[in-house]
């Protein structure tokens, strides 16, 4: 199959779905061209099955960037209420988790079937199972050549996101042909993705795997308060997430593991209060039994009652608890991260339309782009409003 078409796009994901709908609604021809056996299958395993889809509080300061500027056309022009307000219109029934993070209450297939039924709306050809083969431009218009014969369109929008997940299909597709066509690509990294631990406390989160703590996490400048989750490999859970996408390797982590206790302070009350209650009792009451076990046997403090508890080893107790340092050995890497950090130089793009600044017709949308947001929603707000951006203009 081939043929000549106003617009191409490559990724059927959720940006380039988004953006084949929106354009096809415009009366462009628009054909989606996808390796993959279905269309999104990122968008129905995100948010655990139920697509944390956008957030109530997206704001700039919330994405990663060479150049923390770029998002913000995009984002103000095509907002999360926008999105909301489809996602309403859909008869899609949601809610707010925590922290403005909105899912689905039934399952992350209603999202798909809503960008589904508005490409058909939009006359969109989705083509899967195709895979591509050599793309060019001979300056008038682009060419792209798939096992099954070659399509041609003045527009071509890449929409492939970034390696994360490989066992879904993805790869650094988009980043290969973005160097094809001489654009700067930074190099990329897994992003909201647990770590490794392989040091002497690896015998302590393996230890305590499975169990969960709120915790306020420190590396680089950033601090990120919300659950993390030991493993039988290192460190997990949303805290952990969110601040791998700033970590660098030799980084350690400063982890406050009582983030709303005054340790010390109220150490000295429980003495005095509860003398007879032992250290063991006391650090259960604040996080668990299991922790508290594993904790204080790792420090070697013996399960004595607090009224004989003090000196040194109380600070050592206290310090560990407020200001627990971890040097991880890495992280998961691409197979479990939710995202990659990187991608096309957002300098050579435009930022109202996010078309290639080297290359007339040429776009690129969603995670190939050099922007990268927090965990909650905001990776999918910027897959649809790079996506609505870049469908203005083709």
């Amino acid at each position: 199959m081939s043929g000549k078409t106003d617009v191409l796009i490559i990724g059927a994901g959720a940006a380039g779905l988004f953006c084949a709908a929106l354009a096809g609604q415009r009366g462009r021809r628009v054909v989606v061209l996808d390796h993959a056996n279905k269309p999104g299958k990122k968008i129905l395993m995100s948010g655990g099955g139920r697509c944390n889809f956008t957030n109530y509080y997206i704001e700039p300061e919330r994405y990663l960037s060479h150049n923390p500027h770029f998002c913000k056309s995009a984002l103000s022009r095509y907002t999360q209420w926008d999105f909301i307000e489809l996602v309403t219109k859909h008869g899609i029934p949601f809610h707010e988790k925590k922290d403005g993070q909105l899912f689905c209450d039934n399952k992350a297939s209603d999202i798909l079937n809503m960008l589904l039924t508005e490409c058909e709306q939009g006359g969109v050809d989705i083509r899967m199972n195709t895979q591509i083969e050599a793309v060019s431009h001979n300056g008038a218009e682009f060419s792209v050549t798939t096992q099954m014969g070659e399509w041609n369109a003045e527009s071509l929008v890449i929409a492939t996101g970034g390696p994360s997940i490989p066992t879904l299909g993805a790869s650094g597709f988009g980043y290969d042909i973005a160097r094809q066509f001489e654009h700067e690509v930074y190099a990329p990294r897994a992003g909201l993705v647990p770590f490794t631990i392989t040091d002497d406390n690896k015998a302590l989160c393996s230890a305590l795997s499975g169990t969960a703590l709120p915790v306020t996490v420190g590396c680089n400048g950033k601090f990120f308060s919300d659950d993390m989750l030991f493993t039988h490999r290192g460190l997990s859970g949303p805290a952990m997430l969110q601040i791998s996408s700033y970590w660098r390797e030799g980084d350690y982590l400063d982890i406050d593991l009582l983030p709303s206790v005054d340790v010390a302070q109220h150490l000295q009350a429980q003495r005095s209060e509860r003398p007879k209650v032992h250290i063991q009792t006391w650090l259960a009451e604040m996080t668990t039994q299991k922790f508290a076990e594993q904790w204080l046997a790792a420090l070697k403090i013996e399960n004595r009652a607090l009224a004989e508890f003090g000196g040194e080893k109380a600070e050592r107790l206290i310090h560990s608890l407020q200001r627990w340092q971890v040097r991880p050995a890495g992280t998961e890497g691409y197979r479990t991260a939710e995202v990659a950090l990187g991608g096309v130089n957002t300098d050579e793009l435009s930022s109202r339309t996010m078309a290639s600044k080297k290359v007339p017709g040429l776009y690129f949308i969603g995670e190939v782009v050099d922007v990268t947001g927090h965990l909650g929603g905001f990776n999918f707000q910027w897959a649809w409003a790079s996506a609505a951006a870049a469908a203005e203009a083709i």
